[in-house]
Formats: structure tokens, C-alpha cells, sequence
């Protein structure tokens, strides 16, 4: 099948989700200079965290990388709907004998208006930059083509494909229901029709000239080759890197990943206040719940969630962890990352 080619040089077309939060310099550098294109997310860090992690990066690897930001619609402070969340959680904090929070913050700063971050990136240059949640307005899009940067931006439908290919952003990345972690979803508060990858990617290819990149579900080889010959132009794979030793998943993570849990995943909000795929635990059975309140706005819910999850790994509890994770968890396989590229390459063939 005629493709269109992605605008950096890659040995074989996979790309290494960035998960914030799991990804580290050592993960990203480790699928790059095996082939792939490795990714660190730098929405949940600091500026100066952000920096730091592209410099360790660059100086693991002479090979592209990529760095994700997010791109949410900062949140609307609803008084009363976060007053209901924190009562709705509170019988959690005082099982764990912590004192429940009496106010939630916007832990993340949506790179929409992050000045800061923007200029860091332009400073530093990384090879290419991804989007989520959304896309920059058109000066900062302008500012990166300048400064030679590549980028791509996450696509759960045809009409964020369109919106993202009009901003002139080199390449789509079109995100499946069946992914883990956050959905790229522009606007959540609109129905999601839950496009499949393989429906959503075959749909684009005859949508788009761009190059495509699949996500959602695609844990091995073969995957990735029907991707392929469905129109895309490469593969992006998250839940199976979680398991490599260079990632920051923690133990109890990995465990869970190992463990009959990996085969049951659900899309929630009330991790964090916007869709995302994880491991059941207790906190999502109990906040989901027929009855419960809407949970806070994100990054809000996800404030009063990683305060729980702080609370309780105290006690090594595991329950209220954010343990992302796509439908094709059962699959993940503990392989060092460039073990793991040169395993996927050879399933391809």
C-alpha cells in the first residue's frame, strides 16, 4: 500500500507513547536508538522538570525523539460540583487517617496558555513535539515549523483529524477506544463516538493525505502490521512498554500488569475528570457508583485522586492508583525496550 512517509527517520515504524508520569530519558532513549521513535510526556512536569528530562534524553541519543504536551481546555472552577467530589471521597481519607482536602488545584498547566513551556521548547528544540487533549493556536504552531521542530497531535475522529491536518500539524495520531490512559478527545463534553483504531484508521486514510500513526490495542508485531495495511504510516504502542525496566512504573504497577486485572480495563472520568483507560481498582467501583456525584473537572478530580493514592500506598495499598492501561494489557511482555523493538520488528515480517 502507498503510504505517505513519516517526517523523521525511523528504522521501523514504532513509536513509544509518551505517558507522563511513566516514560522516562532512559525509555525514550532506549526505543530510538533501537530503531523506534521514543517519547517522554512532559504535561505533568514542571518547566524545569521538562527541560531536564529532554536534556537527559538528548544526551542518551543522537536519534529523534519526541515530547508531548497537553493541550486541555484549562478547567472551569465549579464551587459546589468540587465541594460534592471531596464529600463523596472523604470516607476514603479518613479510612486512611488523613484529613480530607478542603480544595482542589489545576495541578497541570494546559500548554495552551503556558507561556513558559512554549519557550522552553522553542530553546530547546527537541526533534518533535506531540499534542493532546487538543492543538496550540496557530503562532506557537508557526513558531515550531520555524524552529524546524515536527509535529503530531492525537485524533480520536474524523473531524479532529480534519481540525489538526487545517492547523497544518505533519502527522495525525489516531487514538482508539481500545487505548490506555487519557483519550485524545478535543472537547469531552461532546458525545465520543469510540471509533475502533482499525475503523477510525482505515476512515482516515481516505480522509487525509498526512501520515497516520495507530494507537489503541496494538501490542505485538502483527499488530502493528495490520495497521499498516489498514493506511497507516506507523504504530504508536503504549501498555506494552509499561513492563520494560527503563519505564517509572512502580512495582505494584507491574504486578498488576502481570496479574488477571490487566484483562479488565474501563474508560472513567473519575480518576481524573477526563475519559482515560485503567485497571479496576476500588476507587473507580466505588466513584462510579449509581448515585455518585460528577466528579471535579480535570486536571481537578485527578488533585483529590493523587492525594488518596498518596494516602494509601502509605499502607501499601495499591487501590486508588492510576494504573493505565490499554485493552491489549493481557499481551504486555517484560522485555527491555530495545529487546522489545527488535521482537516487534521480527513479529512485522
Amino acid at each position: 500500500m502507498n503510504r505517505p512517509t513519516l517526517p523523521f527517520d525511523l528504522a521501523v515504524p514504532i513509536i513509544q507513547a509518551p505517558m507522563a508520569g511513566v516514560s522516562t530519558p532512559a525509555l525514550a532513549a532506549a526505543v530510538s536508538n533501537a530503531g523506534g521513535l521514543g517519547s517522554i510526556g512532559i504535561g505533568a512536569s514542571t518547566v524545569t522538570n521538562a527541560r531536564q528530562m529532554i536534556e537527559e534524553t538528548r544526551a542518551l541519543t543522537v536519534r529523534p525523539f519526541n515530547v508531548n504536551v497537553f493541550c486541555h481546555e484549562p478547567a472551569r472552577r465549579d464551587p459546589a460540583r468540587e465541594r460534592a467530589w471531596l464529600d463523596h471521597l472523604t470516607p476514603f481519607f479518613n479510612e486512611l487517617g488523613t484529613p480530607a482536602p478542603t480544595s482542589l488545584s489545576e495541578i497541570y498547566t494546559s500548554f495552551l496558555v503556558d507561556d513558559e513551556a512554549f519557550e522552553m521548547l522553542l530553546a530547546e528544540r527537541p526533534p518533535i513535539v506531540s499534542f493532546h487533549f487538543g492543538i496550540p493556536s496557530p503562532d506557537r504552531l508557526a513558531a515550531f515549523r520555524k524552529a524546524g521542530i515536527k509535529t503530531m497531535a492525537t485524533a480520536t475522529n474524523p473531524r479532529e483529524a480534519e481540525r489538526i491536518e487545517k492547523a497544518g500539524i505533519d502527522v495525525i495520531i489516531a487514538q482508539g477506544i481500545e487505548a490506555g490512559g487519557h483519550r485524545g478527545t478535543f472537547n469531552p463534553s461532546e458525545v465520543d463516538e469510540e471509533w475502533s483504531t482499525s475503523v477510525l484508521v482505515r476512515s482516515l486514510a481516505r480522509q487525509t493525505k498526512l501520515p497516520i500513526v495507530a494507537t489503541g490495542g496494538i501490542m505485538d508485531g502483527r499488530g502493528i502490521k495490520a495497521a499498516l495495511e489498514l493506511g497507516a504510516s506507523g504504530a504508536q504502542l503504549g501498555t506494552a512498554f509499561i513492563s520494560c525496566p527503563e519505564s517509572a512504573a512502580n512495582a505494584s504497577y507491574r504486578r498488576a500488569l502481570k496479574s488477571a486485572r490487566a484483562a479488565t480495563t474501563r474508560l472513567t472520568s473519575v480518576v481524573s475528570g477526563r475519559p482515560a483507560r485503567s485497571m479496576v481498582n476500588r476507587f473507580i467501583v466505588y466513584a462510579e457508583t449509581a448515585g455518585s456525584p460528577a466528579p471535579a473537572a480535570y486536571p481537578l478530580a485527578y488533585d483529590a485522586a493523587k492525594q488518596l493514592n498518596a494516602a494509601a500506598m502509605k499502607h501499601d495499598d495499591d487501590g486508588f492508583a492510576a494504573q493505565w492501561a490499554g485493552q491489549g494489557a493481557p499481551l504486555a511482555r517484560e522485555l527491555a525496550a530495545a529487546e522489545l523493538l527488535t521482537t516487534l520488528a521480527r513479529e512485522m515480517t
